[in-house]
C-alpha cells in the first residue's frame, strides 16, 4: 500500500503542477503578449509620426532649394549688373552722339537683365527716402542733409537685392543725422 500511496502521491502533486503550471503560464504569457502588443504598437505610431515627419522635412527642404537654389548665382550676377550700372552712370555726361547711343543701349540691356533677375525671384530693396532699416541697409556714413528726416536714407553706394523676399545683399547706404 505504501507504494499505492507513493504512486498517488506523485499523480497528485503532477496533477497540481500541470493545473498551476500551464494555466499561470497561460496567464503570464497573455500579459506579456499584450504587452508586446501595446509596445508595438506604441512603435508604430511613433514611427509613422516621425515617417510623416521626415516626408514633411524632404518637401519643405525640396521647397527651399527650389526657392533658393540660385542665390549664389544671383548673387554673382549682381556684381555683372552693378558695373553695368556704374559703366552708364559714367558715361551718361558725355556728349559724343555715339556714345549716348551706347549708354542707351546699356540702359536697355541692363533693364532686360534685371528684368529676368526679377522673374527669377529677385527684387530691389528700397533705400533712399525709406527709414533706415538694420535688416536691409548697411550704413557706410552718417551725413546731415538739409531737409532730410533723422534716420532716413539719404544716399545709396550699392543697391540691395531680396530673393523671394530673403535678404540677398543690403544696400550699402548714407544715413541722414539731425547733427551737423
Amino acid at each position: 500500500m505504501e507504494n499505492e500511496n507513493m504512486n498517488d502521491k506523485p499523480e497528485e502533486m503532477k496533477e497540481e503542477q500541470t493545473a498551476t503550471g500551464p494555466a499561470g503560464e497561460d496567464a503570464q504569457t497573455h500579459s506579456e503578449s499584450k504587452k508586446e502588443e501595446v509596445d508595438f504598437k506604441a512603435k508604430y505610431y511613433y514611427l509613422a509620426a516621425e515617417m510623416d515627419n521626415f516626408k514633411k522635412r524632404v518637401e519643405r527642404e525640396r521647397e527651399n532649394l527650389v526657392k533658393y537654389g540660385n542665390e549664389r548665382v544671383l548673387s554673382d550676377l549682381l556684381q555683372v549688373v552693378d558695373n553695368f550700372e556704374r559703366t552708364t552712370e559714367m558715361l551718361k555726361h558725355d556728349q559724343d552722339p555715339k556714345i549716348k547711343n551706347i549708354v542707351v543701349g546699356m540702359d536697355m540691356v541692363t533693364k532686360q537683365f534685371i528684368d529676368t533677375l526679377g522673374k527669377h525671384g529677385l527684387t530691389l530693396v528700397a533705400s533712399v527716402g525709406k527709414e533706415f532699416d538694420p535688416h536691409l541697409h548697411e550704413a557706410m556714413a552718417q551725413e546731415y542733409v538739409e531737409g532730410a528726416k533723422p534716420n532716413h536714407v539719404v544716399k545709396e553706394f550699392q543697391k540691395g537685392y531680396s530673393l523671394n523676399g530673403r535678404l540677398l545683399r543690403a544696400a550699402k547706404v548714407v544715413v541722414a543725422s539731425d547733427k551737423q
